[in-house]
């Protein structure tokens, strides 16, 4: 198969539709906690806006500057992580990064729309910024907690 034709490949439909619906994508007025994130290899960023009540993501925006998979990962975080846990997040960062470095099964729901990025397990050099969004809220829910008794 070429290079070609696997590019093709990887930057499927769905992928495709699911980056140009992006989720969330106003700020909010007062975020308990906003982190920016940046892959260094391919320079794709996520801006994190979170809201937490009572160990709760209680509300959500995401500034997304990546490549289709960078960002079709934000998409379906995005649509997902209100009235979420942190360890259930945590949970599905876990479970990515597992289906993409160890060819691990895809993440369990609510986060099982990851599915569609399995064929970016052998593009090791995408894998930075298909984990943005999660790396990113998870350090946003970290100083949010640090700021919040």
């Amino acid at each position: 198969m070429s290079a070609e034709t696997d590019m093709i490949k990887l930057y499927s439909g769905r992928i495709l539709a699911l980056a140009a619906d992006m989720p969330r994508t106003d700020r909010l007025a007062s975020p308990a906690a906003t982190v920016k994130q940046r892959a260094p290899l391919c320079g794709s960023t996520v801006t994190v806006d979170i809201a937490l009540r009572d160990g709760i993501v209680s509300d959500y925006a995401q500034d997304v500057k990546a490549c289709a998979l960078g960002q079709a990962a934000a998409a379906v975080v995005g649509a997902q992580i209100v009235g979420l846990t942190p360890d259930q997040i945590q949970t599905g960062h876990d479970e990515l990064l597992a289906m993409l470095k160890s060819d691990g099964p895809v993440p369990t729901a609510p986060f099982d729309g990851l599915e569609v990025l399995q064929p970016a397990k052998d593009y090791k050099n995408r894998h930075a910024s298909i984990m943005l969004a999660f790396d990113a809220s998870l350090a946003a829910i970290a100083q949010a907690k640090a700021v919040t008794p």
